[in-house]
């Protein structure tokens, strides 16, 4: 019999007693591993070798992981570093600078100390739960046993490690070659090896001897490695569609400073200088610079008066403090209504006169405590309507024009407070995994103490909503932090789609 060159030294090299690994018969018969794959699969076509192929999955621990199983998880970490301390709860930084985190290090640990149910994380304070046992936690002794060799912890711990970045793992093809009897029966009439081109060259082209050779068999069935190709990722994909949606329904885009002043961001809100969530533990401040240089005279002036008497005749005002200092300090903004209010007051692009729509879709920054739907930077999708005698029914209808735009119709709405709208309520929407209600936004109509200031004569009805929870909506993601961050979900994001 006579065969090509590679299915002869395979077929020679196989046993008909033991079956042959691939990287073997390789080995023994100096040629590359795919060759001979190729070569065995040839065979099998013949009936001279039976091939037989099994899956085996490898776990590796990656440099991140390989640190944390010698010092400990970030989390375990803190906890200890907290249970060690007089004082519960105890102040973040304190506890933080006791474990010796730094870095990215410190949002991991935040982000995984409360769901691990170690304590909680609160107003710049860590408290811990007596009864948490990070011996037994079992992220960490999966890396323990991955790291000693042990045997593989379960699927849904190697899950949580993967999408941590923490572990590698990767499934390989184990493949074996035996002879079969009629393999044998050839060998003892004897093989003969031709020669033959796996790949047509400039230089066959060139001499005219492509004419003369044999070429051999393509399998297109042979393993090939996986390539991950790159894609626009699902949050932008859903930012996208929510401008492609707006601008549809009539909107203009605004644009503005992430870093603004507390006045742009809070002050022209009438939101009080002493309100809880304008706190140092709330906002991102700037260090360098620390204070805004321009503010329009009149506008603070009138803006200070409706803080401290209030607008119109039955205003009162908040009798709190209020100092322009604290109005110039620089911070990364909390929400993206400070482009509302730059539009609104004229500085931006010149006085807006209505009926008019704008829009943005921008990220916001907050010290936030992470969780399922919570991170400290996110994208809010901002917009407003300026026109004469609106109502809380348009505002009710615009959203429900725009979420049916993504196959949303089960919108419910809550009424709610805020120091710049009346009335004021937020949305929600069912998610199409776990059927539970989740926050998607807040809305309202702006209160005359925040318009008068800014020199708008009608109605403005406003919202912020959450465009990472529009997106878990649309790709049914149930975890905020599988869509972007350190622990995103990379085989989630190349394979979700967004829905609409």
């Amino acid at each position: 019999m006579e065969l090509p060159h590679a299915q002869a030294a395979v077929l020679r090299a196989a046993s008909a007693e033991d079956a042959t690994p691939i990287d073997e018969l390789a080995a023994e018969t100096d040629l590359p591993p795919e060759t001979v794959t190729g070569a065995a699969f040839e065979l099998e076509e013949r009936g001279l070798v039976v091939v037989l192929s099994r899956e085996e999955e490898s776990t590796t621990l990656t440099e991140e992981g390989d640190e944390y199983a010698d010092r400990g998880l970030p989390e375990v970490r803190l906890y200890e570093a907290a249970r060690g301390l007089d004082a519960d709860p105890v102040p973040m930084g304190e506890a933080i600078g006791r474990a010796g985190l730094e870095g990215p290090e410190v949002d991991i640990a935040l982000s995984n100390y409360a769901r691990k149910g170690y304590g909680k994380i609160d107003s710049g304070t860590v408290t811990t739960d007596p009864d948490a046992v990070p011996d037994t936690d079992s992220e960490a002794m999966a890396l323990d046993a991955i790291t000693a060799g042990e045997a593989a912890p379960s699927d849904e711990v190697l899950d949580r490690l993967e999408r941590r970045g923490l572990i590698e793992r990767s499934e390989r093809t184990e493949r074996t070659v035996t002879l079969s009897d009629d393999g044998v029966t050839a060998l003892m009439e004897g093989v003969e090896s031709r020669e033959t081109v796996g790949q047509l060259t400039p230089e066959l082209l060139a001499s005219g001897e492509w004419r003369d050779v044999e070429f051999g068999a393509y399998n297109v069935e042979a393993d090939a490695e996986r390539v991950d190709g790159g894609r626009l990722h699902v949050l932008r994909e859903t930012g996208e569609r929510v401008k492609d949606v707006l601008v549809g329904m009539g909107f203009e885009e605004m644009d503005g400073p992430h870093a603004d002043a507390d006045f742009w961001i809070n002050d022209c809100l009438f939101m009080p200088q002493d309100h809880p969530a304008r706190t140092h533990w709330d906002r991102f401040a700037l260090e360098e610079p620390s204070e805004i240089d321009d503010l329009p005279e009149g506008l603070v002036s009138r803006v200070e008066r409706a803080h401290r008497e209030g607008v119109g005749p039955d205003g009162d005002g908040y009798h709190s403090p209020w100092d322009e200092g604290f109005a110039r300090a620089l911070a990364l903004r909390g929400h993206t209504t400070s482009l509302t209010t730059r539009y609104l007051s004229g500085t931006e692009i010149g006085e807006i006169d209505p009926p008019a729509r704008f829009f943005s879709v921008e990220k916001a920054y907050r010290n936030d405590t992470l969780d399922a739907t919570h991170l400290l930077e996110f994208f809010q999708i901002e917009g407003w309507v300026m026109a004469d005698s609106l109502s809380v029914r348009d505002l009710m209808g615009t959203f429900e024009e725009f979420y049916a735009q993504f196959g949303i119709t089960d919108i419910e709405f809550k009424p709610h407070y805020n120091p710049y709208t009346e009335p004021s309520f937020e949305l929600f929407g069912t998610h199409p995994t776990t059927g539970e209600l989740i926050e998607i936004g807040n809305s309202g109509l702006f209160r005359e103490e925040m318009l008068e200031p800014l020199g708008v004569e009608c109605d403005v009805m406003a919202w912020g909503l959450a465009l990472e929870r529009l997106a878990m909506l649309t790709t049914g993601a149930e975890d905020i932090r599988d869509l972007h961050g350190t622990l995103a979900d990379l085989d989630f994001l190349r394979n979700a789609e967004v829905s609409y």
